[in-house]
């Protein structure tokens, strides 16, 4: 397992004495998403720097004690485990929702303050817990207005290629109610089962007008979209990927002209206030690129960490307390408060901006807004 402490201190920090720690999750190795873990330890790095330069928690700087996930759930649980025997004051991150919510029913079993950055499946947790917050939105409310968006785009029936997954299965569900309720239909295709030709061949016999990529990246997903694109047959039809594999420079990378042109959800505001793009340009430094939607979420994760451990804080200065209710902090993205939800058993964000884009043909670096919106009830 990756192992990295990130000493606070350093050149600019104001904060002085013991640090207080906080664990980090993220995939930084295949199979998980490394890139989205990349970015998201970014954010992380990125607000921890900025938070010591003004201070730390009262007075004592932060730490990141950093682990790699790799996309697995027994690897995050045991993370979590040895986080707590190094006293972390909480832990943070992670971007794989299975995997999320091991660590968090391991954090909740422990009393350990979570606040998961990215995975955003609604059943984080088997049940409530005061100990484990989010600040993605859940599935249900993105999903949801992805399937608005293909309604109001004239699609009744969508097919879905899907990898076996809690989550994608999930999103299937949500697609598939949605849609239903307006007359849509929502034909599903399993990716381990039909080559990308023979799945070519099922999306004509279907006449399905849309498909959509719940399945991992690059493989399966780069594969099915050369093909699908290749096929003159399917000139008309939409691709989408709603869990946002397009969001990431790798996917432009290998997919060039093929990977423009394909919806996703994200989720930053369409435009940055003050706070937003100072970070912005912070990230862009670090990772040498236009950071994600990710390492905004990363950011924002330590930010709110950081005034829940002020406020929580006992004699000692650790965190064991966290009361998330009474966390209100500006983050990059807007105002960050927390919240109960029907059938969520976290404290949640309700919301963060949601938007749909894709990249633009005409400039692969850029994105264009398509459909920004609550969903409805």
């Amino acid at each position: 397992m990756v192992t990295e402490d990130h000493p606070a201190g350093g050149e600019g920090t104001d904060a002085h004495g013991p640090p207080v720690r906080i664990g980090a999750l993220a995939p930084l190795s295949r199979p998980g998403w490394v890139e989205a873990g990349e970015h998201l330890l970014a954010g992380l790095e990125t607000a921890v720097r900025d938070v010591n330069s003004a201070g730390g928690v009262r007075g004592r700087p932060i730490e990141l004690l950093v682990r790699d996930t790799a996309a697995d759930p027994e690897r995050a649980a045991a993370a979590v485990d040895e986080l707590a025997r190094l006293g972390v004051a909480a832990l943070a991150g992670e971007y794989h929702s299975v995997v999320a919510r091991a660590a968090a029913a391991r954090a909740d079993a422990l009393g350990l303050p979570f606040l998961c950055s990215s995975a955003v499946l609604d059943a984080l947790t088997e049940g409530p817990t005061d100990h484990v917050a989010r600040l993605a939105p859940t599935q249900s409310h993105g999903w949801r207005i992805y399937a608005d968006f293909l309604l109001g785009a004239g699609h009744r029936r969508v097919a879905v290629v899907a990898e076996p997954s809690a989550y994608w299965a999930a999103g299937a569900r949500i697609l598939r109610d949605r849609l239903g309720r307006q007359g849509g239909e929502v034909v599903e295709l399993p990716a381990r089962a039909l080559t990308p030709t023979a799945l070519c061949d099922e999306l004509v016999r279907r006449g399905a007008t849309a498909l959509l990529l719940l399945v991992g990246h690059p493989d399966p997903a780069v594969p099915i979209v050369r093909t699908v694109r290749s096929d003159p047959r399917l000139a008309g039809i939409l691709l989408g990927a709603p869990a946002g594999q397009p969001e990431f420079t790798e996917w432009a990378e290998l997919l060039g002209d093929d990977g423009a042109g394909i919806p996703f959800l994200r989720y930053l505001p369409e435009r940055l206030g003050p706070l937003g793009v100072r970070v912005e340009a912070a990230l862009r430094e670090r990772l040498a690129g236009v950071p994600s939607f990710v390492a905004f979420e990363g950011y924002d994760t330590v930010t709110v960490l950081a005034e829940a451990l002020r406020r929580g804080a006992g004699p000692d200065g650790n965190g064991a307390a966290v009361t998330w209710a009474e966390v209100a902090v500006a983050g990059t993205r807007g105002a960050i408060r927390f919240s109960r939800r029907p059938g969520v058993g976290v404290w949640q964000w309700a919301w963060p901006p949601v938007r749909i884009v894709d990249r633009d043909p005409e400039n692969l670096d850029r994105f264009r807004v398509l459909h920004t919106g609550e969903a409805s009830l």
